[in-house]
C-alpha cells in the first residue's frame, strides 16, 4: 500500500509499530538531509561534483591521499554543525521504549549516536566519518590530530605506530564491508517482525539485501522514502512523505 497522504501514513505506521514485537530501522542519507548533510547520490549530490576515490587509488598515491583529506575537511562544516533530525529523535525514542534493539545505518555521520542511541546499538555498514583509523593496525585517530599533521605541508600523515596509511573510518569503493557489522545486521534482520527502511534508495548492495531478507523471513516491511524504490511492490506500507513529518509523532520526551 502506498499511503495517499501524511495522515494515512502516520495512522498505518502507528498500527504496525504498535503490533510489532521487534522493530528494526534501516536508515540511509534521506534521514540526515534535514540536518544539512548533503546526499551523495541524488542530482546535485556530492558524487555528481567529485568522483569518489576508490581504496586502491587512495593506497597508491600520497597525492590522492592528500586530496581525499582535503575533500573530507571541506565537508567538516556540514558534519560538525549537524544535529540529530526529527527522524533520529523518533528512533531514539523507540529505542528507549524497548521497541528498537538497534539501528542499522548506511550513514557515516554519527547522528544516531548523537540522538542518544548507544554506539554499540548503531550498526554502521559504511563506517563513520567523524574519526580516522590506520588501515594496517586499526589504531584510532581523531580528525583534529589528522588536520594538525596535514596543515603544515599538506601531506596526509601515516600512522605513528606502524607507518600504515590513515583514512577516515568510512568504507570506500573497493573496500570490504565490515564483517562484524554485516553479521550483526543480518542477525537483527532475521529477529525483527517489522523492518523500517528510512531515507534509503535501496540500490547499494549488499546492504540493500536486508529489507528483502526481512520480508522473506516473515517480517512486515515499511519504506519511507521520497522517491520510489525497487522494493516498493514488496512493502506492506510505502510512505513518500517527508521523513521528519512522518516520524515526529513517535518522538517522546
Amino acid at each position: 500500500m502506498i499511503a495517499p497522504d501524511l495522515e494515512t501514513a502516520i495512522e498505518h505506521l502507528s498500527k504496525l509499530i504498535g503490533k510489532a514485537r521487534v522493530l528494526l530501522p534501516f536508515t540511509g542519507a534521506g534521514i540526515s538531509t534535514e540536518c544539512g548533510i548533503p546526499d551523495f547520490r541524488s542530482p546535485g549530490g556530492l558524487w555528481t561534483k567529485n568522483r569518489p576515490i576508490p581504496l586502491d587509488d587512495f593506497l597508491s598515491s600520497q597525492e590522492i591521499r592528500n586530496e581525499a583529506w582535503r575533500r573530507r575537511f571541506a565537508l567538516e562544516e556540514h558534519f560538525s554543525a549537524a544535529r540529530p533530525a526529527r527522524g533520529h529523535l523518533a528512533l531514539a525514542s523507540l529505542h528507549r521504549a524497548g521497541k528498537v534493539p538497534a539501528v542499522v545505518t548506511q550513514n557515516i555521520d554519527n547522528l544516531h549516536q548523537a540522538s542518544g542511541i548507544p554506539h554499540e546499538c548503531v550498526i554502521e555498514l559504511h563506517g563513520n566519518t567523524t574519526y580516522a583509523h590506520c588501515l594496517d593496525c586499526a589504531a584510532r585517530y581523531e580528525l583534529s590530530w589528522v588536520r594538525e599533521q596535514l596543515e603544515p605541508a599538506g601531506d596526509a600523515p601515516d600512522c605513528p605506530q606502524c607507518g600504515g596509511p590513515i583514512k577516515s573510518a568510512t568504507v570506500s569503493f573497493g573496500q570490504a564491508m565490515p564483517e562484524a557489522a554485516m553479521r550483526r545486521a543480518e542477525q537483527l534482520t532475521l529477529s525483527c517482525d517489522l523492518f523500517l527502511a528510512i531515507g534509503s534508495s535501496l540500490v547499494v548492495w549488499p546492504a540493500a539485501s536486508f529489507p528483502l531478507m526481512a520480508k522473506r523471513n516473515g517480517a512486515s516491511l515499511v519504506i519511507v522514502n521520497r522517491e520510489p524504490t525497487d522494493f516498493d511492490a514488496l512493502a506492506d506500507l510505502v510512505i513518500r512523505e517527508d521523513i521528519g513529518d512522518t516520524l515526529t509523532p513517535f518522538i517522546s520526551h
